[in-house]
């Protein structure tokens, strides 16, 4: 699943024409859970970036550091926790790619997932609404993994469900069926999504580094056989 983010330099205007800026795009290259995150919201029709927080806090979770920041396709409509923000609620994340952990004997190794060609990607997330007070209120936001395609499986078994820009307008609004929404939530096409080994300095949330993104070895990626 996505433990981190990477989110730098991203031509969304190019990406989403009908995307309206409502706030600046928040950039990071290592962005953890429990910060800020930029999402793409649908408000009155309109395509919306907006900053809500990472990790899903429903007004009754009592403890924050239990407040999810990934959510499995699979369990969904049978969780709680995610039915009705599945139904009505969903977001879209916005990055350059996300940080992954592959399990060594002895270690984790970090790595950056991204498009081949190092393009935008659309994260599928879900997000709700807690009042603090009759006025205020925070919104908050879980991404959604799906299992790993068969090019990225030997790195980790889950990986962040993206959403093509062409379907952006189907997974925000909140009057599509739910075939459609399942069509959406499968593993990524194996030509899409490469993978390469970062520096574990990407493990403290504190290095901000633009050598977050520096590959450390050759990129993961699908070749025809």
């Amino acid at each position: 699943m996505a433990g981190r983010l990477h989110v730098q330099q991203l031509p969304l205007a190019r990406l989403l024409p009908r995307l309206k800026m409502t706030e600046p795009l928040l950039e990071s290259p290592n962005v953890a859970p429990r910060q800020p995150v930029s999402a793409i919201r649908a408000v009155d029709g309109t395509l919306c970036l907006q900053s809500l927080f990472w990790g899903l806090t429903p007004p009754w979770l009592t403890v924050l550091d239990n407040a999810p920041h990934c959510a499995r396709a699979e369990t969904l409509t049978q969780r709680n926790m995610f039915q009705e923000a599945y139904r009505s609620r969903r977001c879209l994340v916005p990055v350059s790619g996300f940080y992954i952990w592959k399990r060594l004997p002895r270690a984790k190794q970090p790595y950056l997932v991204t498009q081949v060609d190092r393009g935008p990607l659309l994260l599928a997330g879900l997000w709700c609404r807690y009042h603090t007070t009759l006025t205020a209120y925070t919104d908050s936001t879980a991404l959604i993994t799906v299992p790993a395609n068969a090019c990225l499986s030997p790195l980790t078994d889950r990986l962040s469900a993206v959403i093509a820009p062409q379907d952006a307008d189907a997974w925000l609004n909140p009057d599509t069926d739910h075939a459609t929404l399942d069509r959406l939530l499968t593993p990524a096409p194996l030509e899409l999504l490469g993978a390469f080994p970062v520096s574990k300095q990407i493990n403290f949330p504190t290095y901000q580094s633009p050598a977050c993104a520096h590959p450390t070895g050759p990129m993961i990626r699908w070749t025809t056989p």
